[in-house]
């Protein structure tokens, strides 16, 4: 009798154990995440994710009410517009390998245009070898990373580019006999910085990269795969080459020069430069400033390579749609820098002023509001781990950035505090209120400083650094761009 007890209390006492441990890993074991699916394809999200080179905020929905950009405008409507975005460095190379890795860059990381992921951060994981890990299908469309073949195995297949055609012109992709003519003469193949040709869109590069986008999309709809496409176009980076039908959607006489064409006040030297990137095209004088013709020129060119990117966008767009695809795909659009179309006397992006700094970003996501406009401050390095979150993936430990979900659900929620941007001897911090930028040498000597107050002047045209009413501004600012995250 009493052995039948002993073994009833024994196996109650085991009963309790194994009830008491199963409670305790459920309660502090962190669950995985889990894929986000649509209920009409029970598919992990896709993501479609495009890059415009050079592009800054001129656009419709950014209230540019000049520029005819209808698609993107429309994109924005579909989904949530950030107001105040901004690039972690102002080129090409370095922004899109901050970007892509979700690494800040550094006086010695991601510095210049020719920056590469496989050189300077080898062990880095990237967007796209987060989503190949997750069994998707991942795509490099048109320029994504500066090289092609930048970490080109994080793609499903080998990076797509448009075929350059041969001579001197190649990359330029000149369509004019005049451009074509000028370019075959020149050392350095550069002809004038803009070409207008009467050609379908895909004889320049961008109406290229919009049909294999369109046909790598079919082929992905057949797989039943989830995917992620990273789709890049070239224009409105120089030269400004588009059909002359987008040209003609703006009047040349119409054209107005910035009103800040002049250096801000009491701006230091070292916050001017030459625009060398524009300086190599036929036309363009070696040094001083270019005429006021050539000037509205280039303003014109921008716009029509906007406009002519646009309808890119749109075909890609549709092309979603009428697959069914854009019901369970996230999409993203930014550029990688903004531009300086003559404010302040400059050309071209390398600078740390807001122009440069400062770019377009929308997404749209399933079960997300549409025709939303965020102002809280996000930074290109954000897009890594919002993608994780958006996709329910997994957000690697070691990103910079922190996902911006938060304003997709609260458009009206805070951003960030501030931001750190870099470029070369200048680094800046930003907040919701100020810019502010130090220029020192590799010992660390400051040598020149800006202070822009956004509130009083958004388009930085006076430099406020001597300002007394500014000295503890000055101070905060200065202590908080000494200790910004060095890793």
């Amino acid at each position: 009798m009493r052995t039948n007890k002993l073994f009833a209390y024994i196996c109650f006492a085991t009963l309790l154990c194994i009830t008491f441990g199963f409670s305790y890993k459920a309660t502090t074991t962190k669950p995985k995440p889990k894929k986000v699916t649509t209920e009409a394809t029970k598919q992990p999200m896709n993501v479609l994710f495009i890059a415009v080179d050079d592009l800054r905020p001129e656009l419709s929905c950014y209230g540019q009410s000049m520029i005819k950009s209808p698609n993107i405008d429309k994109l924005a409507s579909q989904g949530t517009l950030f107001e105040n975005a901004y690039c972690n460095v102002p080129v090409c190379g370095a922004s899109r390998a901050s970007l892509l890795t979700g690494l800040r860059p550094l006086r010695d990381r991601f510095v210049d245009y020719d920056a590469r992921i496989d050189k300077a951060a080898p062990k880095a994981k990237t967007i796209a070898s987060h989503f190949q890990k997750n069994g998707y299908t991942t795509l490099s469309i048109g320029k994504i990373s500066h090289f092609p073949d930048d970490r080109k195995e994080d793609y499903s297949k080998d990076p797509w580019r448009p075929d350059y055609h041969s001579g001197a012109s190649n990359w330029r992709n000149y369509n004019s006999e005049e451009n074509l003519k000028i370019a075959d003469e020149q050392p350095n193949g550069a002809g004038l910085p803009y070409d207008a040709a009467d050609v379908p869109d895909n004889e320049y590069f961008d109406g290229m990269t919009a049909e294999r986008a369109i046909s790598e999309l079919k082929q992905l709809k057949s797989s039943g795969k989830p995917f992620y496409m990273g789709l890049g176009f070239l224009k409105p980076h120089l030269p400004f080459t588009a059909p002359q039908k987008y040209w003609d959607l703006y009047e040349e006489d119409k054209v107005n020069l910035p009103y800040n064409y002049f250096k801000p006040e009491d701006a230091p030297n070292a916050a001017m430069h030459s625009f060398g990137e524009l300086r190599s095209y036929y036309g363009i004088p070696e040094s001083g400033p270019v005429s006021d013709e050539m000037a509205k020129k280039l303003i014109h060119g921008y716009y029509a390579c906007v406009s002519y990117t646009d309808a890119q966008i749109g075909k890609v767009l549709t092309a979603l749609d009428e697959m069914g695809l854009a019901e369970n795909t996230v999409v993203v659009l930014w550029g990688d820098h903004g531009w300086q179309l003559g404010e302040h006397a400059l050309w071209c992006k390398h600078s740390n002023f807001k122009t440069s700094l400062k770019v377009p970003l929308m997404v749209r996501a399933p079960g997300k509001k549409a025709g939303q406009r965020a102002s809280g401050m996000v930074e290109l390095m954000d897009l890594f781990p919002t993608l994780c979150e958006l996709t329910g993936t997994k957000t690697p430990k070691k990103l910079h950035g922190q996902s911006f979900v938060p304003l997709l659900d609260n458009p009206n929620g805070k951003g960030k505090d501030q931001i750190f941007c870099q470029w070369k001897h200048g680094a800046t911090i930003l907040t919701d209120q100020f810019a502010y930028t130090e220029y020192s040498n590799d010992s660390g000597n400051v040598y020149g400083k800006m202070l822009y107050d956004h509130k009083k002047d958004p388009d930085e045209n006076k430099n406020v650094i001597d300002y007394s009413e500014y000295g503890d501004v000055v101070s905060d600012l200065s202590e908080r761009l000494h200790n910004r995250p060095q890793k």
